[in-house]
């Protein structure tokens, strides 16, 4: 029996070991902001029945969907869902943010750069993440415009 308690201690100790590396190499890599935005997400999950939807499969693998509830031309809610990497729950989750109470025209126009000065930054390797984002959002405003609404979202 003690055996097997020095073994699980030194299991949970390389455990921890681990995700602190991880933690280090994600300060090294990404601002406060995108870890703040990617490990606790505000605006992750879908609108049942949205205004607006869009979908989008980025060429990196992942793939984001917007949902939105419009009301007089502005955004009142926005939600998204990604089974991407860190920087795209990060990139999704502040779109989703700076977007509500824009107009849909105001919110057209947030450009990838934009959000990620938002972000206070994001590596090159992850640039396209916040293309995929911005993306997804304009496809989900497009949707609308086309009177699509949130049909493809059910």
């Amino acid at each position: 029996m003690e055996h097997q308690r020095r073994e699980i201690t030194d299991f949970d100790r390389v455990v921890e070991e681990l995700q602190r590396q991880i933690i280090e190499q994600e300060r090294a890599l990404y601002s406060a902001r995108v870890i703040e935005e990617a490990h606790n997400p505000t605006n992750m999950g879908r609108i049942p029945e949205p205004d607006a939807y869009g979908i989008v499969h980025g060429w990196c693998g992942d793939t984001i969907e917007f949902y939105l509830r419009v009301d007089g031309g502005r955004i009142e809610e926005a939600a998204f869902t990604t089974d991407g990497c860190g920087p795209s729950v990060a990139c999704g989750n502040r779109l989703a943010r700076m977007v509500q109470g824009l107009s849909l025209g105001e919110a057209v126009g947030i450009r990838p750069e934009d959000l990620i000065v938002a972000l206070d930054g994001l590596p090159e390797d992850s640039a396209h993440c916040a293309e995929l984002a911005v993306n997804t959002l304009r496809e989900a405003i497009a949707s609308r415009r086309a009177g699509g609404g949130g049909q493809h979202g059910r």
